[in-house]
């Protein structure tokens, strides 16, 4: 493994951390969010300021090595060997612009904190359903959330950022000084520069009204269908995702739901009531149980159900241009098969709205793509992971031929590379910015092709 140079005068140099393999503090600090990746960095900085970036920068230009970028852990790809992990938790400024609906921010913030700010504001963030992913990370990689049938992408509201370059300089960064920088950004811009600070649209909500509906398996096909011909007609305002749960039977879990299957509809309005367009979707099936009325994001982020501390775990994602009745039908009969048992979950969002007009020009996009589906496999320590790999291959294997041209960078898996998400313009579009940004290669490539 390569090592950063004069590291000990480095350490004495940085008002921030820097630690190494052997040190006691490197365990924990080189692993990302999901547990199920190995990364074993050069090192990993916590730097203090832009001073501390500036550094760590010298020193990777003496080494063999190069600066990826890591705010929370999220989104890591594999091995990084040859890098210096950098965490921004330091960069912490958080500012509300409530006339403008401007959020100022700093790249170690998590979305919790931008979510809380806002609580009883009029405005939301345009975050994804965690709260504890950093804005950056999430922003810089496209990011779906809640309001993008409103809203568009996190990248699409990324009015401007405050970007360290590798060759020093720090500055505000927008479209009028730096188009082709901005387009980079949204959606690859860990490959082109440190960004410190975001400056990002937030979503007026004037009205937000939330709707939760469980149905049985058995109503499954007829739900989805029902969504799906929903989103022909759903305006902009309205958000709808799915899921379809598949507990496994073990004594952890309460009696009433232990080894059973079910799809929830979640619905959000930020306009007031859609009572009218969610009946349709309640009139498939039998509803188990519902929940529905005014809500707020803070309400929406205590809810969420993902994990709040690293965890392990596996997945698969596709992006879709079409949900037939065929595809539909054979979805569900593959959800309830004895094999696919270590799937647990199925996300399906409803696309369309705003993504497909962006508001602004960047590599991360949606466009002309209809539906966006995750598989999740929990890991268990101990357990085989075969049966969990020959589910997601069959999952994606399934959802193949109505596979979409692109999928947003933050749904890419382990060992993929942005040409998922980009057409082969695209990608040298990318490296052409990149060669110019960082000419001596002292960022890692992150998910651009190599």
């Amino acid at each position: 493994m390569p090592s950063i140079s004069s590291s000990d005068a480095l350490r004495d140099r940085l008002s921030g951390s820097l630690f190494l393999p052997g040190d006691v503090e490197y365990e924990a600090a080189r692993w990302p969010w999901n547990l199920a990746i190995e990364q074993h960095p050069a090192a990993v900085a916590a730097p203090a300021d832009v001073a501390d970036l500036r550094l760590l920068f010298d020193a990777v230009r003496d080494s063999d090595l190069r600066l990826a970028v890591q705010p929370s852990g999220h989104g890591a790809s594999g091995v990084l060997d040859d890098a210096v992990i950098v965490r921004t938790a330091a960069f912490d400024e958080l500012h509300v612009d409530v006339d403008s609906g401007v959020l100022r921010v700093g790249s170690g913030v998590r979305w919790g904190a931008v979510v809380a700010a806002l609580d009883g504001t009029g405005w939301a963030a345009p975050a994804g359903t965690s709260p504890v992913v950093s804005v950056a990370g999430y922003s810089l990689s496209g990011g779906h959330s809640w309001f993008s049938r409103t809203a568009g992408l996190g990248s699409d509201n990324l009015r401007a950022a405050w970007l360290l370059r590798p060759d020093g300089t720090h500055g505000r960064v927008d479209d009028d000084s730096d188009p082709e920088l901005m387009w980079a950004l949204r959606g690859a811009g860990g490959i082109v520069g440190i960004v410190t600070a975001l400056e990002i649209n937030l979503v007026r909500v004037p009205s937000l009204w939330g709707a939760g509906l469980t149905f049985d398996v058995s109503d499954a096909a007829a739900v989805i269908r029902a969504v799906r011909d929903l989103a022909a007609e759903a305006p902009a305002s309205l958000n709808v995702f799915m899921n379809s749960m598949r507990m496994p039977d073990v004594p952890q879990l309460p009696e009433e739901i232990r080894g059973r299957s079910f799809l929830d509809v979640q619905a959000l309005s930020v306009d007031g009531t859609a009572d009218e367009l969610i009946e349709r979707v309640r009139r498939a099936g039998a509803v188990r149980r519902e929940i529905s009325g005014p809500t707020s994001q803070a309400a929406l982020a205590a809810a969420s159900t993902e994990p709040t501390e690293p965890t392990p775990g596996r997945g698969a994602s596709m992006a879709l241009t079409a949900l037939d009745d065929a595809m539909i039908d054979a979805l569900v009969d593959f959800r309830e098969l004895p094999e696919q048992a270590p799937i647990m979950g199925i996300d399906i969002r409803m696309l369309g709205g705003a993504l497909n007009e962006p508001r602004r020009s960047g590599f991360a996009s949606l466009e002309s793509v209809e539906w966006l589906l995750h598989a999740l496999v929990p890991v268990f320590p101990g357990a085989p992971s075969e049966p969990g790999d020959r589910s997601l291959a069959g999952f994606r294997a399934l959802l193949g031929p109505a596979e979409a041209g692109r999928i947003v960078p933050t749904y890419l898996e382990p060992g993929q590379t942005l040409d998922r998400c980009g057409t082969p313009a695209e990608i040298d579009r990318l490296r052409a910015v990149r060669a110019v940004a960082d000419p001596e290669k002292l960022l890692h490539e992150g998910r651009l092709p190599r």
